[in-house]
């Protein structure tokens, strides 16, 4: 297993007493890692408005969209069980590499794509990626921060998730709109940025001790009894803030050129990303809220968010449509972010690790099943009639998670 040791400017390999590498002083160093979980994050988002040229050019419709959006959630979950615990195995520093390599692989699949299979297999690499980053560069960017920035550190991880997946769309719709080869400029664009970040996390010094011996293993998923409690309804408002989070990314691009009428990759971009900037925005600004509370907040605001985009799906409305993305991201940022402190809390600390991974795979299972699901039904019924449907679904799952959320909280301090 991996202990924490002080990070930066030791200029010692892991796997020896000694090594020419030249590694980064703390302040850099922490730079590079936040740069690479921002890179990483980016790159899976990045095709979310040009599903629209994919489609026109490989002849599919909406429902072909949703699952090749969808097959990303096999990717995190795959790589959440397969190496959830290795970076305690083997260092953070190689799985950031592995991550920065796998994205770049995403990004070759994607530059060279020419069927349908080529995007469903960019899609799961770029998963694999993304769910290797997610527990690693977090603890990575935690680790990495000099003792003055400990408080921050967990804000500043948030910021680089949130942060590089807002950023995906908006890139992409930009170049996809106003840069020649609309499918191919922003992944080269990304394999340049993926190569830099990756070179500098070559040079982040090792921020955890590795014991000689340790095994790799798979990160078991379980929630033990006395937890449940707390645990469903928080997994509840996660897997609804997911749905809505992979429903708009993957149909909203749709939605705007086909309801509306705004047929710009620029604009789906900058849609898409409104959702993913509210949901960090709220994370880190609202860190210190009380968890109780914030999450049952959360719940609320989120019923607030998919009702106002029922709302702009009926009338057709981009300004409904706008404001109900800033509620809807605020919404799941705080239910997803408090209801993970919550669940945190009540584990053992011998078990917090695969109940963390339980509440994550329960989260992006809601990234897959959902938006074929809204797929296949706006395949049958339409756009308008399937959203609104879909966003009364998760409107009712909010609703109940928020009761299970409430008697938890009283049971809590009945107990207490």
């Amino acid at each position: 297993m991996a202990t924490n040791t002080p990070p930066g400017g030791t200029g010692r390999h892991p796997d020896g007493p000694a090594s020419a590498r030249r590694t980064l002083r703390p302040g850099p160093a922490l730079g590079a890692a936040v740069a690479a979980f921002a890179v990483v994050m980016m790159g899976t988002t990045i095709p979310t408005p040009l599903y629209s040229i994919y489609g026109s050019q490989l002849d599919f419709g909406v429902t072909t969209t949703t699952v090749i959006f969808a097959v990303y959630a096999a990717g995190v979950i795959a790589a959440l069980i397969l190496c959830g615990r290795w970076s305690d195995v083997v260092g953070r520093r190689p799985l950031l590499i592995a991550g920065v390599l796998i994205s770049a692989v995403s990004a070759v699949i994607f530059v060279t794509a020419g069927g349908l299979g080529q995007l469903l297999a960019g899609r799961v690499v770029s998963g694999l990626s993304a769910g290797i980053y997610t527990g690693t560069a977090t603890a990575a960017v935690i680790e990495l921060a000099p003792r003055s920035w400990q408080s921050r550190a967990p804000a500043i991880a948030t910021a680089a998730n949130m942060g590089g997946l807002g950023l995906g769309p908006l890139v992409a719709g930009l170049l996809a709109e106003y840069a020649p080869a609309p499918l191919h400029t922003v992944f080269v664009v990304d394999l340049v940025v993926l190569a830099l970040v990756g070179t500098a996390v070559w040079f982040i010094a090792e921020p955890v001790t590795i014991t000689p011996g340790a095994r790799l293993s798979l990160q078991r998923l379980s929630v033990p009894p006395q937890v449940r409690a707390v645990f469903t309804g928080p997994a509840i408002a996660a897997f609804a803030g997911f749905a809505v989070l992979g429903t708009f990314t993957g149909i909203a691009p749709s939605f705007l050129a086909k309801v509306i009428g705004i047929d710009n990759h620029a604009a789906a971009g900058a849609l898409v990303a409104l959702l993913l900037a509210s949901s960090a925005a709220i994370q880190i600004i609202g860190r210190r809220a009380p968890t109780g509370t914030a999450l049952i907040a959360g719940c609320a605001i989120l019923v607030v968010g998919v009702a106002v985009l029922a709302w702009s799906l009926a009338a057709a409305s981009l300004t409904l449509l706008i404001i109900g993305a800033v509620i809807s991201g605020v919404g799941q940022g705080i239910s997803f972010s408090k209801g993970m402190a919550a669940v945190v809390a009540a584990s053992p600390d011998d078990r917090r690790a695969e109940v963390t991974s339980t509440y994550f795979v329960v989260a992006y299972v809601a990234l897959s099943v959902p938006i074929i699901g809204q797929g296949i039904a706006a395949a049958h019924w339409g756009l308008v009639t399937a959203g609104i449907a879909f966003n009364i679904g998760v409107g009712i799952l909010c609703a109940l998670a928020m009761i299970l959320i409430v008697f938890a909280l009283r049971r809590s301090a009945d107990t207490a």
